[in-house]
C-alpha cells in the first residue's frame, strides 16, 4: 500500500479482475514481485500504445485505407487508451495531495 499524506492508498493494478472490475494491490512493500509485475506492465502498456498511435496514423492518414483497416486501427487505438487511463488513474490515486495554498502569501 501506497502511504499518501498520511492515508494508505491500495493501488490500482494495470489489469482487470476476470470479471472486468478493477484489481487493486494492498501490500506494504512497494518493491514485491507483484508491485515490480505491475510497474513492468504499465511501462509495457505505455509502450505499445506509443506503438499502436504509430501505426494508426499511417492508417488514418491514408484516405484510401480499406474501412477494416480503419476499424482494426480505431479498436486497437481504444484498447491502449483504456490502458493508458488505468495507469493515469493508478498513478494519480498514489501521488500526495497538493499543499494548501496559504491565504497570508497574497
Amino acid at each position: 500500500m501506497e502511504d499518501v499524506n498520511g492515508v494508505t492508498v491500495p493501488r490500482l493494478l494495470p489489469w482487470p479482475t476476470p470479471e472486468g472490475k478493477p484489481c487493486y494491490l494492498v501490500t506494504d512493500d512497494s518493491d514485491s514481485r507483484l508491485s515490480r509485475l505491475a510497474d513492468d506492465l504499465e511501462t509495457l502498456q505505455l509502450a505499445t500504445g506509443a506503438d499502436v498511435l504509430g501505426l494508426a496514423r499511417t492508417v488514418l492518414d491514408d484516405h484510401a485505407s480499406p474501412y477494416a483497416e480503419v476499424r482494426y486501427a480505431g479498436l486497437r487505438l481504444a484498447e491502449c487508451l483504456t490502458d493508458a487511463l488505468r495507469v493515469a488513474e493508478s498513478r494519480g490515486m498514489r501521488l500526495p495531495a497538493p499543499e494548501p495554498a496559504d491565504a497570508d502569501r497574497e
